[in-house]
């Protein structure tokens, strides 16, 4: 087997005996520890936290947006005053058929607004007439509050095309969630 040697520049004799002259004295280092910086600490969603802490005082001590009454116990139900009672026993008792849904679970409030308004703009626009939006028992919010759920019922009775809107049963969510009866597309 044949070896190529690569030609090396060298440099001048001078230089090369002027750089070991400098470094004579120079003594090798030892390595016998390794250098380690401690990690950064883990970043903290303090923008997420102010949001959660700014939605939760809103819902706890903001101005009410509506006057919820109860029906039935300790189900916040609403209805339009020119809409008959019968509608809102109807739709309590899930005799209007839920056509569509929306889940807000893991959504800020600001995100949740605005997916209400184009859930609700999209649904009228498709002839849906009963509806379904998931806002959750706020399980994982700070202090266990639903902090979604007193907004979203606040923002349907602000909705034109809203006519009602009650607690789920048990089986379609309970307490999580809420069903909307829509004004007929015109």
């Amino acid at each position: 087997m044949q070896r190529t040697s690569v030609a090396k520049k060298s440099a001048p004799a001078g230089d090369r005996e002027l750089f070991r002259a400098a470094v004579a004295d120079v003594r090798p280092l030892v390595w016998d520890r390794v250098h380690h910086e401690p990690p950064l600490p883990p970043a903290i969603p303090r923008q997420h936290l102010f949001d959660e802490a700014a939605a939760l005082d809103e819902s706890l001590h903001g101005p009410v947006l509506i006057d919820l009454y109860l029906v039935g116990g300790d189900e916040a139900a609403w209805k339009r005053d020119s809409l008959p009672t019968a509608w809102l026993r109807d739709l309590r008792r899930g005799r209007w058929v839920t056509q569509d849904k929306l889940d807000l679970h893991g959504m800020n409030r600001d995100q949740a607004r605005t997916a209400v308004v184009t859930f609700l703009r999209e649904c009228r626009d498709h002839g849906y007439r009963c509806v379904r939006i998931v806002h959750g028992k706020g399980l994982s919010s700070p202090g266990r509050e639903p902090v979604l759920k007193k907004l979203v019922l606040g923002w349907l009775s602000q909705r034109s095309e809203v006519l009602a809107f009650c607690q789920a049963r048990a089986a379609e969510g309970g307490a999580g969630a809420v069903i909307v009866l829509l004004a007929a597309k015109k």
